[in-house]
């Protein structure tokens, strides 16, 4: 079992920046995990936002943060966080933590194992 815990959303301006931050405990997420970023925003379903191996591999985004956000991880920590700039109106989504077995990202969020409580990110015209 690994717990997640987010941490970071809040309201901003278009053009802002955000950094969120993922806690991950319980069960060592170990070489052979996964650590992920969704995004849900009212009426819509789960998005792929960002996903990383916690040991090998480049990060994975999905196009539309393509150059505004960055994610990455500190494996003494087991931390993962996003580093989110240029923010849109169109960021505006509750930011989901997620984890999975194995190395592999994928985008579709029925892959993943675990989940935090996900946290508001509000992006203001």
């Amino acid at each position: 079992q690994v717990q997640l815990v987010e941490s970071g959303g809040g309201l901003v301006q278009a053009g802002g920046s955000l950094r969120l931050s993922c806690a991950a405990s319980g069960r060592t997420t170990g070489d052979n995990y996964a650590m992920g970023w969704f995004r849900q925003a009212p009426g819509k379903e789960r998005e792929f936002v960002a996903g990383i191996s916690w040991s090998v591999g480049s990060p994975m985004y999905v196009d539309s943060v393509m150059g505004r956000f960055t994610i990455s991880k500190d494996n003494a920590k087991n931390t993962v966080d996003l580093q989110m700039n240029s923010l849109e109106p169109e960021d505006t989504a509750v930011y989901y933590c997620a984890a999975k077995s194995g190395s592999n990202v994928y985008m579709d969020h029925w892959m993943w194992d675990y989940w935090g409580q996900g946290t508001q990110v509000t992006v203001s015209k």
